[in-house]
This record gives C-alpha cells, sequence and structure tokens, in this order.
C-alpha cells in the first residue's frame, strides 16, 4: 500500500457518452453553393444566353462541359437541339425539365433574331450617312456601367440559384470592354447615286488607294490611281460580256453598268470589283476621260502636297464643272457621247454642282445686267 500512492489530479474523468457532440452528417451542397465554393468554370457565354429562360446553372455546365458554345448552337438546327439534349440526359443521367427543353431553343431563336437584326442594322447605318455611320458603330462597342447592370438585374424580379452562379462568376471574371468593331474606309462606300435596285451585304474589301503619278507603281499594301482607272476598263469588258449573252438568249441587254454586270463580275472571280467603289469614283474616272493632261496635272499637285485620296476626289469635281460650263451645262450630253463614259450613270453629286453653278451664273449675269440699265 505504501508502494503505490493516489494521485487525484491525474484521474481523467470518465467520458459519457449522453454528454458527447455528435458531429452533425454531412450536407449535400446545391448547385450554386458547391459554385461559390469551387471556381467557376468557364461556360463560353451559355450563362447570358440562357439566364431569362428558365435553364438551370447545371444544365448549362453539363452543356459547356459537351463542349458546346453560344456560336455552336445558334448555328444548330432544331433537330440538332434535340439530339444534343438527348445526349445530355444519357451522357450525364440528368433529366432536362419540359420547361428546359423549350427555354433552350426559345434563347437559340432570340439570340439568332439579335444576330440578324444587329447585322441588317449595321448594313443600314453603313449604306446612309458614313459621317454618322463612323459614330454609331464607335459608339456601339461601348460596355454598359457596372451600376446600370445591378439595377436592371434587380428590377427585373430574377433570383435564386442562377442569379447566384452568375454573380459569382461574374466577381471571378476580369471586365473588360467589348472589342469595338472595325470601320471599313469610308471612301470605298458612295453616296446616293442614282441607280435603281441596290444591293446589300457583305462585300470584299481590297487595300485602299493613294494618289500616285501616272505611271508610278503604288508600294506596300496599296493600290495606285492607275490601277483604279483600270478597273472601270474591266467593268467595260464585263459589260460586253453580259450583252452578249443577253444577246444569245434574247434578253433584254443593259446598256450601262448595272446590278446585273456587278453580279457577273462577282461570280466571274473579280470581287474585288463592286458598286459602292465604282459609283464613288465615277468622275474621277471621267475627268481621265474627258480631259487627261489636267487629270494628270490634279494627280501630280496633290502627290507633291501628300494629300489623301479622299482630298483628290473632290478636288476632280471642279474641272468637271467647267468643261459643263463651257458645253451649255448639259453633263448628260457629255457623258453620253464620251465611248468609255457612256455606259456609267451621271454621279448626283456632279450634276447638282453643275445645276448650282449654272443657276449661280445665270443669277450674277442678271444682276449685272441690271446693273448696266441703272442710269448713274
Amino acid at each position: 500500500g505504501n508502494l503505490f500512492k493516489w494521485d487525484p489530479r491525474g484521474v481523467v474523468p470518465p467520458q459519457t457518452r449522453m454528454l458527447e457532440p455528435v458531429a452533425p452528417p454531412p450536407v449535400p451542397l446545391s448547385a450554386a453553393t458547391a459554385f461559390s465554393v469551387v471556381r467557376p468554370r468557364e461556360l463560353g457565354g451559355l450563362e447570358e444566353l440562357f439566364q431569362a429562360y428558365g435553364i438551370r446553372y447545371y444544365t448549362a455546365a453539363k452543356i459547356a462541359e459537351l463542349g458546346f458554345t453560344v456560336n455552336t448552337l445558334v448555328d444548330m438546327k432544331d433537330e440538332e437541339l434535340d439530339e444534343m439534349m438527348n445526349s445530355l440526359s444519357q451522357i450525364f443521367r440528368w433529366e432536362l425539365l419540359v420547361g428546359e427543353r423549350y427555354g433552350i431553343k426559345a434563347a437559340v431563336r432570340a439570340e439568332r433574331r439579335r444576330i440578324d437584326e444587329e447585322d441588317s442594322r449595321r448594313r443600314h447605318i453603313l449604306s446612309g450617312d458614313t459621317t454618322n455611320a463612323v459614330d454609331a458603330l464607335s459608339q456601339e462597342g461601348l460596355s454598359e456601367e457596372p451600376v446600370q447592370q445591378e439595377k436592371e438585374a434587380a428590377g427585373s424580379g430574377g433570383g435564386g440559384t442562377w442569379d447566384l452562379a452568375v454573380a459569382v462568376a461574374d466577381r471571378k471574371k476580369p471586365r473588360r470592354r467589348k472589342e469595338q468593331r472595325k470601320i471599313v474606309d469610308v471612301n470605298h462606300y458612295d453616296e446616293n447615286e442614282d441607280d435603281e435596285n441596290g444591293e446589300g451585304g457583305e462585300r470584299q474589301r481590297e487595300h485602299p488607294f493613294i494618289v500616285t503619278e501616272p505611271g508610278e507603281v503604288a508600294r506596300g499594301k496599296k493600290n495606285g490611281l492607275d490601277y483604279l482607272f483600270h478597273l472601270y476598263e474591266q467593268c467595260r469588258d464585263f459589260l460586253i460580256q453580259v450583252q452578249n449573252i443577253a444577246k444569245e438568249r434574247g434578253e433584254k441587254c443593259p446598256t450601262k453598268v448595272t446590278n446585273q454586270v456587278f453580279r457577273f463580275a462577282k461570280k466571274a472571280g473579280a470581287s474585288y470589283i463592286n458598286k459602292p467603289k465604282m459609283r464613288h469614283y465615277v468622275h474621277c474616272y471621267a475627268l481621265h476621260c474627258l480631259d487627261e493632261e489636267a487629270s494628270d496635272a490634279l494627280r501630280r499637285v496633290f502627290k507633291e502636297r501628300g494629300e489623301n485620296v479622299g482630298a483628290w476626289r473632290q478636288a476632280c469635281y471642279k474641272p468637271l464643272v467647267g468643261i459643263a460650263a463651257r458645253q451649255g451645262w448639259d453633263i448628260d450630253t457629255i457623258f453620253n457621247a464620251h465611248p468609255r463614259l457612256a455606259i456609267w450613270y451621271v454621279p448626283t453629286r456632279l450634276r447638282q454642282l453643275c445645276h448650282a453653278e449654272r443657276n449661280g451664273a445665270a443669277a450674277s449675269s442678271s444682276v449685272s445686267a441690271e446693273a448696266d440699265q441703272l442710269p448713274f
């Protein structure tokens, strides 16, 4: 009894199972909670496409995991969308709701309509006033303010799993400004010329023009003015081919360069010949045909000054108005009398300038006649 002494400080109190804290069972995480814990996957724009159509975030994530993007879905037919949704159910054992099936198709159709409207609006802007087109398209690429986006999201009444997941994804992703669309050189666009049956659509653009002297070869990715005038000769050749085909078929034969000629040139592989560009510089070609010496002198002067092709184009109007003044202001007769100009329509701007100069000359002559009749 003396060998062992009881030390009450080393006594361990008995454990009671009733007071032992029991760890709660693990709670399965919902899609939104799991998404907020785990780093969000990049869905390639599917979250914005499906957000307003009742599609669950997990469904969009599985669609992205299969490799589908917004562009892929927009280009797919309804039958292909059905096959995609069936594959989603078979591969991931994920049962799609009836509303989700309709919502996916509705979202894809809405995106198609938006793209078509945006393309048609851009073509309408570019076919109109080019000055306003630059301003409109330059403002089109600006992103909205985040405060405004938050207000719209709050006012829409949306909420739930999807909004939480998208909000977390937006915070994770760095904000970028949308890349501004490339503005095509406005020098290649025509003013409102008097030619019916105008054509729209995308056109292949070639290298811009620079002012060159006669016989000078342009350097780099530029085209000289000799090349520009050569395009008008090519149009004349295409018109002759169209006329020959029309005669063989017994159809109506065009006498001027119309949309039919431009379509024929495009089918023949000359996609660099398009209506806006050829209408834009037709008065410059007219000066080259009517007074080649004056045209060459004007080219040399603007080449020495380092002026661009737009300034040279505007300067070509004045000599033509002078030629029209010497021949009774009948610019249409001047065009029709020349063998190479008879196939081209007279530019509206040139006709307006001749009309204004004729009225100004008539007004000044009447004023001088009245002044001569006044007694001193």
